[in-house]
């Protein structure tokens, strides 16, 4: 059992004296949509799991982590302190990027970057052994690429990837190697492609290799989760028990 104003912090809802006001403010209530029912006890304790609260008129469920899918739209930058483009944390709410500290994670972190220009399937969490988990190449997790290239790629091409390929300015000068290539070569301008290595600009890069150039790229499976075709570009998800299964299961 915790008390509630402990619980709302937890969460990312701000400081326990915030956490404390909007208790006491009639703002934070027990269950969701009309059946929620007004709490302004803030030291009143609760279950915290499965815990579901509405706070300020938001449906909120308690998690102790949190683990997300995001699907990422073009121009967005995977950071917390962009350069040029909005950054892909102003798609979440404010308590998920509010979170407080767990270990070295500060609210929750995007497991791996997309480039600006980039679409598709972005992991988030606040877990630091589930980020390095998912992030980490010894664990060889497959990501699949929907790629869209200037020219039709040659057989050659398409051998010379799957067998592997030095890209320029890599500091550690070992091949870039394709696990699989879905696509008719010589004829189609589109190829599904699948990575088990993450380095930077990676798939741009390896096909700068074999002198051909990305002219669209959408990530749409990680392991052997697949980004949902109802979650638009811009939305977000928790990351349900058969979505988890799915990734440790690849």
């Amino acid at each position: 059992m915790q008390q509630l104003q402990d619980i709302l912090y937890s969460q990312g809802f701000g400081t326990r004296r915030v956490c404390a006001g909007l208790v006491q403010q009639g703002l934070v209530a027990i269950g969701e949509g009309d059946a929620a029912v007004v709490c302004r006890e803030s030291a009143q304790p609760f279950e915290p799991e499965g815990l579901r609260l509405r706070v300020q008129g938001r449906d909120w469920q308690v998690f102790a982590k949190a683990y997300l899918m995001l699907h990422k739209p073009a121009g967005t930058e995977c950071s917390q302190k962009p350069s040029t483009y909005p950054s892909i944390y102003t798609l979440l709410p404010a308590p998920l990027r509010q979170r407080p500290a767990k270990g070295a994670v500060q609210g929750v972190q995007a497991i791996g970057r997309l480039d600006q220009d980039t679409t598709g399937l972005l992991l988030m969490s606040d877990d630091g052994q589930f980020i390095h988990r998912m992030a980490s190449p010894k664990h060889h997790l497959p990501k699949v690429y929907e790629v869209t290239v200037k020219h039709a790629l040659e057989t050659s091409q398409v051998e010379r990837l799957l067998a592997g390929v030095v890209l320029d300015d890599d500091p550690k000068p070992v091949a870039a190697t394709a696990c699989e290539i879905v696509g008719e070569p010589g004829r189609s301008l589109h190829l599904r492609l699948t990575l088990t290595q993450g380095k930077y600009h990676q798939v741009k890069r390896m096909l700068a290799a074999v002198g051909n150039r990305v002219e669209g790229l959408h990530r749409s499976r990680i392991g052997g989760l697949v980004l949902p075709p109802d979650l638009a570009p811009g939305q977000w998800r928790w990351l349900q028990a058969e979505d988890m299964a799915l990734l440790k299961s690849a």
